[in-house]
């Protein structure tokens, strides 16, 4: 395969699943598996393009975060929103400090990914059927304990599979955000954290960008970025009307086919 094809696709993959609640991360690690792409300059790039995703989410709220950042000594409203993100941001970047060396020796693998998509799937279908009170139905109603809430759930999606996204509608759900809130709230916490473990990453890269990587990374984060944008703006229409159960079901039939397929020695991942 062309390794530009193989750029397109990584970047799609990454686009198409980071705001879903469906796990890029998981996504993108059985992809890397099933394309035979296990070098440490790959994991690299499949880091850098996550942050080439949320790129698309300030292209989306860019007149939001533009009114907070010049509204940000003025307006409570905007400080409250700003703590808000820190405080939903703190417990994940602590945990990750702590946790990341271990999780990626350990659980950066197929079927362990699988596990979690199957687990996420199920919480997310218990989140959906129970009581759901909504008390917050807007992120400007979204008090500062709510936040630190759902970022304590944040701290799940470290484990490859669950899903940053998922893990924070989950939160969202059971704190009472209404489902367009967890959704936006999730896009917007995903600023703070995917920048700061792009950043670290790559200053704690071991070997040089080369030429060749650098244009691999450019094609797959273009890609990203675009796909990104149409899944964002596709999810707030999406759960405007409907349930993320939908979302559930995938995770679940998805990793239970790569279960079933290990399981059964069909595949070797």
């Amino acid at each position: 395969m062309a390794d530009w094809l193989i750029d397109v696709i990584l970047g799609l993959v990454e686009g198409f699943t980071e705001f879903l609640p469906i796990s890029s991360t998981g996504h993108l690690i059985i992809t890397r598996a099933l394309l035979d792409l296990e070098d440490e300059v790959g994991f690299r790039q499949m880091i850098v393009i996550q942050g080439a995703a949320i790129l698309a989410v300030c292209f989306q709220y860019r007149v939001r975060l533009w009114e907070t950042a010049t509204t940000l000594t003025s307006s409570a409203a905007s400080r409250r929103f700003v703590l808000g993100l820190f405080l939903a941001f703190l417990p994940a970047a602590v945990a990750g400090l702590a946790f990341e060396d271990t999780i990626r020796s350990v659980l950066f693998a197929p079927v362990p990914v699988a596990m979690a998509l199957v687990i996420g799937g199920v919480l997310i279908l218990w989140a959906e059927k129970r009581p759901h009170v909504e008390r917050v139905k807007s992120l400007d109603e979204l008090r500062p304990l709510d936040a630190f809430r759902v970022g304590l759930f944040q701290m799940l999606a470290l484990v490859p599979g669950t899903s940053r996204s998922a893990a924070t509608i989950l939160g969202g759900l059971l704190t009472g955000l209404d489902r367009r809130t967890a959704a936006e709230f999730s896009f917007f916490v995903a600023i703070p954290v995917m920048f700061v473990a792009t950043g670290y990453k790559l200053l704690d890269a071991r070997e040089p960008i080369t030429l060749d990587e650098a244009r691999s990374i450019l094609i797959s984060s273009v890609v990203a970025f675009f796909a990104a944008l149409i899944a964002i703006r596709f999810l707030l229409r999406f759960v405007s009307q409907h349930s993320f159960a939908i979302f559930a079901w995938y995770r679940i039939v998805f990793g239970g086919v790569i279960l079933l397929t290990w399981q059964m020695g069909w595949v070797q991942w």
